[in-house]
């Protein structure tokens, strides 16, 4: 166990530094797509949602958590899940206002992550984990077909992240923890 753990020490953040570039490649790709339509662009964004959860596992079961993980990890998350985002309202695959509730929670949780960030953890949840899951999958889908019923699945996803958010405040701290200095 601990030779295995020396052996992945840095992937977890290799996974998480090849999901940020991954956005540039996957950006060009959806903007360039004929009505946000890309086989290219879903396949960089699924490859890169597995790393998501990929580096998680990692970093956990292999006790390789790092100050650069807990910063870029959700950074390379939210930016991902954005552009998608933002790219597929442009092309008009998406209503901007079932983007909107989820661009708004990146933006508050990046205040909140900017002014708590040296002390302080999110402590996930799985509906939390669920949603994000549904939330890349129906991007996915989006980028993959032309029909309309990948919304719904992003409308559940969204259904999803609202309960993992009344469980956060339910919390202490909000699902904040303080970590120890």
């Amino acid at each position: 166990m601990l030779y295995a753990s020396r052996v992945v020490s840095w992937l977890p953040n290799a996974l998480t530094a090849a999901r940020l570039v991954a956005v540039i490649p996957f950006a060009i790709l959806l903007a360039e797509a004929d009505d946000g339509v890309s086989t290219g662009a879903a396949v960089i964004f699924a490859a890169a949602s597995f790393t998501d959860f990929l580096d998680g596992y990692l970093a956990r079961r292999y006790a390789v958590q790092s100050r650069f993980g807990r910063l870029a990890d959700p950074l390379a998350d939210r930016l991902l899940i954005d552009v998608a985002l933002v790219l597929l309202v442009w092309h008009d695959r998406l209503a901007w206002w079932l983007a909107l509730p989820v661009l708004l929670r990146d933006v508050l949780l990046g205040i909140v992550f900017k002014l708590r960030h040296e002390a302080t953890t999110v402590q996930v949840n799985f509906a939390g984990k669920t949603a994000t899951a549904v939330i890349m999958a129906s991007l996915t889908l989006l980028m993959l077909t032309s029909a309309d019923w990948p919304e719904f699945v992003f409308a559940a996803g969204i259904v999803l992240a609202v309960g993992a958010a009344v469980l956060y405040l339910r919390t202490p701290q909000g699902g904040l923890e303080s970590k120890p200095s």
